[in-house]
């Protein structure tokens, strides 16, 4: 079995795949010697460790350089927070992109320099020339940003976000991501009425991760969640030890 059809057999509704965010090569190996049998990553993870801030500010080369480093740290299939694609044409994006050795990739439907949502259709045209270019090579995680970009009641988000998300999976999508919702009657309505895997982000004040297994989520993942909170021990913490000439190891 490839390692994209790995990732993909792992999407099971009620048995969500887990995939902690890396953001490098040493954080992606800890994520496989936890256990954990993918490793995924968050777009504002690997610009801030390029130096630049989210929203496809960083140059692609350097994000694709970024993700074969991760991808080849690892065994386990390795999934890319692609942002919207960098702008790049479907067939050169699968191409660049394949070749870092990564299975799998996020494509979002927003605009990342103005937040406007794209319209459903087209997203769903680029993601379907994604797929013909892709085959069965790529896992394409087609991220919805209705409930981010507030665009609506939220009523009306829930509706365009389930509304999209069948538009996408037609396309060719594996797995849908309605980003930006922690509410469990909204992702129990999405998980109900999407006809495919749905994938949830875990961020501080969620509950539990059994909460969204029983709510038959396909996949669970932390965005920039963990470095944001690794980093905040190293900056509230550990320094302000070191600065003050206590022991860092003993915070």
């Amino acid at each position: 079995m490839t390692l994209a059809a790995t990732l993909r057999a792992l999407h099971v509704p009620g048995t969500p795949v887990v995939i902690p965010n890396a953001w490098d090569a040493a954080s992606a190996r800890m994520v496989e010697e936890a256990g954990f049998p993918a490793v995924a990553t968050s777009s504002f993870g690997t610009a801030t460790i390029l130096g630049y801030g989210d929203g496809e500010q960083a140059p692609v080369d350097e994000v694709l350089a970024a993700a074969t480093r991760i991808a080849r740290s690892v065994s386990v299939p390795v999934t890319i927070d692609f942002e919207r694609g960098f702008r790049l044409p479907p067939a050169e994006l699968v191409e660049r992109f394949t070749a870092t050795g990564a299975v799998g990739l996020n494509l979002e439907d927003s605009e990342p320099s103005t937040g406007a949502m794209v319209d459903p259709s087209e997203q769903a045209d680029f993601l379907a020339a994604v797929r013909a270019a892709a085959g069965s090579d790529l896992v394409i995680n087609a991220r919805i940003d209705t409930f981010i970009r507030r665009a609506g009641t939220p009523e009306e988000q829930l509706r365009a976000a389930i509304d999209r998300a069948a538009h996408y999976l037609a396309a060719g999508a594996d797995c849908v991501y309605p980003i930006g919702t922690s509410d469990p009657d909204v992702i129990q309505t999405l998980v109900k009425e999407i006809p495919g895997p749905v994938n949830v982000g875990f961020g501080p004040g969620d509950r539990s991760l059994s909460e969204l297994t029983d709510l038959g989520v396909a996949r669970i993942t932390f965005g920039p969640m963990l470095q944001r909170h690794t980093y905040t021990k190293l900056a509230g913490g550990i320094l302000p030890a070191i600065r003050s000439g206590e022991n860092p190891f003993t915070v």
